[in-house]
């Protein structure tokens, strides 16, 4: 499955979404799409990973990094996971405890 990322807005938030596998090659392609928007002074920032099917630790690292600057702009960092081996890799590390997740976009975007 060949991995790809989109980026929008929806409802006044930055969407980006992802889908495929999101390791050390592809990750890069997911930072140059969450790192200007995780920049943005008081912004919302929404990452679907609900196509996403697999995750490393560079993969983790581009949340992390996200999560970073956008608290240090003082936005809004969430996410969707829709994959449970994908979650089950975010609660592992720790991460479902200090970036808020959802099941469905539709879910991040009432928040």
């Amino acid at each position: 499955m060949e991995f790809t990322v989109e980026a929008g807005d929806q409802r006044g938030r930055s969407v980006v979404s992802a889908s495929g596998e999101l390791d050390a090659h592809t990750a890069p392609m997911l930072e140059a799409e969450i790192a200007p928007l995780s920049s943005v002074e008081g912004g919302a920032l929404i990452v679907d990973l609900s196509g996403v099917t697999f995750v490393d630790s560079t993969g983790l690292g581009v949340l992390v990094t996200a999560l970073k600057h956008t608290r240090e702009a003082g936005g809004t960092l969430d996410v969707v996971v829709a994959t449970p081996r994908v979650l089950k890799v975010l609660a592992l590390t720790g991460l479902d405890v200090v970036i808020p997740l959802h099941s469905t976009l539709d879910e991040a975007l009432s928040v």
